[in-house]
C-alpha cells in the first residue's frame, strides 16, 4: 500500500481548521505495528466553549436555522452522502490504519455511512407536527422544532459509522453540532470535516473538537449552553455523561452503551447454517462490537455437534494484517484494550472455565501488533466473570441449556440488554422467546443486521434512547403545543 495522506489534524470550528488554544497534542497509533501515525490537536474546555459559540450562532442567527428551507437542508445532507461515497476508499484506508479492522469491513462501514446519511437526508423535509381538534372552541397544533445545539460523542470501534448514526438525525432535525471522536481513532472524523465544508454546510453547523474524555467529554456534558448530548461508549462513561447533564442544565441524553448479548440456538436449528453464519459475524470488527454475541446458549441435544463444527470453522479464521483482504481478524485497537482482553481470558481460566480454543496472543510475523487469538470457552457457569462482564474482544462462551423457560431466564440474567439472537425453524417459538427477552434488538435467524430504518439501542444498563430510524430524529426535536381559541378570534372579527 502506498503511503496514505493523512487528514488535517487541527480542530474544526466554524468551518475553519484551528489549533487548540493550549497548543497540546495527543498521539494516535497503528495497532498493527504499534507505530505512531500522527499527533492530533488536543482540545479542552476553552475550545469547547469556542465551538459552542459557533454552533449557537449558526443555530440562532445563521442560515441553517433561519433562511434555509428544510428541502435545501436535505439536499445539503444528501450532498454529504455523495461525497462520502466518492471518498470511500480513502476513508476505509484511514479507518483500517487507525483502528485495525479489516479493509473489507471498513469498506462495508463506509457504505453503511452513505446509506445512513442518505436516509436522514430524505427525512429533512418530512418532519411535521399534528393538528389536534379539541372542541368547537379550541384547536391545538404541535410543532416539532430542532432542540438546538447538540453534542455528539462516539466510541473508537466504529469511528465514522457511529458519528454518522448521530450526525444524520441531528442535521435532519435542524440542529447544530459539536462532535468529539475517540482519542484512539480520530482520523476519519477529521477527514469528514473537509467533506462537510465541501457539501455546503454553513459555518458553525458542524464542529469537531478532538481530545480526551476527561476534558472535552466532561466539558460537553457539563456545558450550560448545549441542549442535548448523544453518547456511544462504555456504561461506566455513560454514567458520567448522564451525571454531567443532570448537574448542569438537565440536557436530555441518548446513551448507547455496553452489552453482553445472548445468542440462542434451539434444537431444531440447521447447525451447519448457524455455524457458518456465526463464523461470519461473531468475530466481525475484531469482536469490538457493543452487540457482540459473546454468550452462545446451545440446546443440550445439539451442543456437542455444534461445538465441534463451530470449532472447525473458527480455526479457519485468518488472523493478521487487516489490509490483506484474506484476513478476517485484525488487531485490537490499543495496548490498553489488548491487555484488558488477555486479562479476561486469564480470569476465565482461573475461575475454572475450560479454554477450548485460542486463549492467548496471536503472534504476528514481526511479533508486533495487538492481535488476540479467536477464543472459545466451555465449562462456563453463568456467574463467572467472562459470562457477566463485557470483554470487547474475540472471546465466546458456549453454554448448554435444556428448556425454553430456562434459557430465557439465563439470557436475561445480565445488567445489559442491548441485543439478542434466536435461531430456530419454529417461528412461533422464535416470536414467543423474542417477546420475553429484555433486549433492544432481537434478530431471528440472523444477527447484527443493522438498518437505517430500524431503531438501535438498549434496555437496562445498555442505554437510553435510540440511534437510527425515525425514533432517532425525535430525540433531536422539541415539541411545542400551540392552542388556539376560536372564540377569541370570532370576537376580534366582530
Amino acid at each position: 500500500m502506498s503511503k496514505l495522506q493523512l487528514p488535517n489534524t487541527k480542530l474544526f470550528i466554524n468551518n475553519e481548521w484551528v489549533e487548540s488554544i493550549s497548543g497540546n497534542k495527543f498521539k494516535t497509533f497503528n495497532p498493527v505495528n504499534e507505530e505512531l501515525i500522527c499527533e492530533v490537536s488536543e482540545g479542552d474546555k476553552a475550545d469547547v466553549d469556542k465551538a459552542v459559540i459557533a454552533a449557537r450562532n449558526a443555530f440562532e442567527n445563521g442560515v441553517w436555522g433561519t433562511t434555509m428551507t428544510a428541502e435545501d437542508r436535505g439536499k445539503t445532507i444528501l450532498k454529504l452522502a455523495d461525497l462520502i461515497q466518492d471518498h470511500k476508499e480513502k476513508l476505509a484506508q484511514l479507518e483500517t490504519m487507525d483502528c485495525g479492522k479489516s479493509i473489507v469491513s471498513a469498506r462495508e462501514d463506509i457504505d453503511f455511512c452513505v446509506r445512513v446519511i442518505r436516509y436522514f437526508g430524505g427525512w429533512a423535509d418530512k418532519i411535521q407536527g399534528k393538528t389536534i381538534p379539541i372542541s368547537s372552541e379550541f384547536t391545538s397544533i404541535t410543532k416539532h422544532e430542532p432542540i438546538g445545539v447538540v453534542a455528539l460523542i462516539v466510541a473508537w470501534n466504529y469511528p465514522l459509522m457511529l458519528l454518522c448514526w448521530k450526525l444524520g438525525p441531528a442535521l435532519a432535525a435542524g440542529c447544530t453540532i459539536i462532535a468529539k471522536s475517540s482519542e484512539f481513532t480520530p482520523l476519519t472524523a477529521l477527514y469528514l470535516c473537509d467533506l462537510i465544508k465541501e457539501a455546503g454546510f454553513p459555518p458553525g453547523v458542524f464542529n469537531l473538537v478532538s481530545g480526551l474524555g476527561s476534558t472535552v467529554g466532561n466539558a460537553l456534558s457539563h456545558h450550560l449552553d448545549i441542549d442535548k448530548i448523544s453518547f456511544t461508549g462504555s456504561t461506566v462513561t455513560g454514567r458520567k455523561i448522564m451525571e454531567g447533564a443532570a448537574k448542569s442544565n438537565l440536557k436530555p441524553v441518548t446513551l448507547e452503551l455496553g452489552g453482553k448479548s445472548p445468542n440462542i440456538f434451539f434444537a431444531d436449528c440447521d447447525i451447519e447454517h448457524c455455524v457458518n453464519a456465526a463464523k461470519d459475524y461473531v468475530f466481525s470488527n475484531n469482536s469490538q462490537n457493543c452487540c457482540f454475541s459473546s454468550r452462545f446458549f446451545v440446546h443440550e441435544s445439539i451442543h456437542d455437534a455444534f461445538l465441534t463444527l463451530f470449532t472447525e470453522k473458527i480455526k479457519q479464521i485468518k488472523v493478521g494484517n487487516p489490509y490483506d483482504e484474506s484476513n478476517h481478524l485484525g488487531p485490537l485497537v490499543s495496548k490498553q484494550q489488548f491487555d484488558r482482553v488477555l486479562g479476561y481470558i486469564e480470569k476465565g481460566k482461573s475461575e475454572g472455565a475450560k479454554c477450548h480454543l485460542g486463549g492467548s496472543k496471536h503472534h504476528h510475523a514481526d511479533g508486533k501488533g495487538y492481535f488476540v487469538q479467536p477464543t472459545i470457552f466451555t465449562n462456563v457457569t453463568d456467574n463467572m466473570t467472562i459470562c457477566k462482564e463485557e470483554i470487547f474482544g474475540p472471546v465466546v462462551v458456549i453454554l448448554p441449556f435444556k428448556t425454553v423457560d430456562e434459557v430465557i431466564k439465563r439470557a436475561n440474567n445480565t445488567t445489559y440488554g442491548l441485543a439478542a439472537g434466536i435461531w430456530t425453524k419454529d417461528i412461533s417459538l422464535a416470536l414467543n422467546v423474542s417477546n420475553k427477552l429484555k433486549a433492544g434488538s432481537v434478530w431471528i435467524n440472523n444477527y447484527d443486521n443493522c438498518l437505517p430504518q430500524v431503531p438501535f439501542g438498549g434496555f437496562k444498563q445498555s442505554g437510553i434512547g435510540r440511534d437510527l430510524s425515525e425514533y432517532a430524529i425525535q430525540s433531536y426535536l422539541s415539541i411545542k403545543a400551540v392552542t388556539i381559541s376560536h372564540k377569541t378570534l370570532h370576537a376580534q372579527q366582530n
